[in-house]
């Protein structure tokens, strides 16, 4: 997947890509540090959908999140730090198009959840 045109980052607000077709894609800060591809977010969102009374951690159940910073992960990528300590996700090019064509998913399932662990983590195929 190619690189995107331009991204915009406001830490306390959201990521804006414009893609190299002209599209554009819009996200909250709440809503990536959700849908962040990392394996902890995928197994508790495998857990909410199996249990949904299942407890948040504290970080997960807010929505006064900011990005406190992000960097570029070779050409493929973009890792985003948020204010509650997590960084361990690594939102590729493709999850990113993916999470914006789902971005209206009422479940909140991210592309990849039903994976079994550690199956392809960054999405990178094989």
């Amino acid at each position: 997947m190619d690189a995107p045109r331009h991204i915009d980052l406001k830490k306390d607000r959201g990521l804006t890509i414009e893609w190299q077709d002209g599209t554009r894609s819009s996200f909250s800060i709440a809503y990536l540090r959700r849908m962040s591809p990392s394996a902890d977010m995928r197994e508790l969102r495998k857990e909410m959908s199996r249990n949904p009374l299942t407890i948040l951690p504290r970080a997960a159940a807010t929505s006064d999140i900011v990005a406190t910073g992000a960097e570029l992960v070779g050409n493929y990528a973009i890792r985003i730090t948020f204010s509650d300590g997590h960084n361990s996700g690594i939102y590729t090019w493709e999850y990113l198009r993916q999470l914006a064509a789902e971005q209206d998913n009422p479940d909140e399932r991210a592309p990849g959840d039903d994976a079994a662990p550690h199956d392809d983590p960054l999405g990178l195929g094989p």
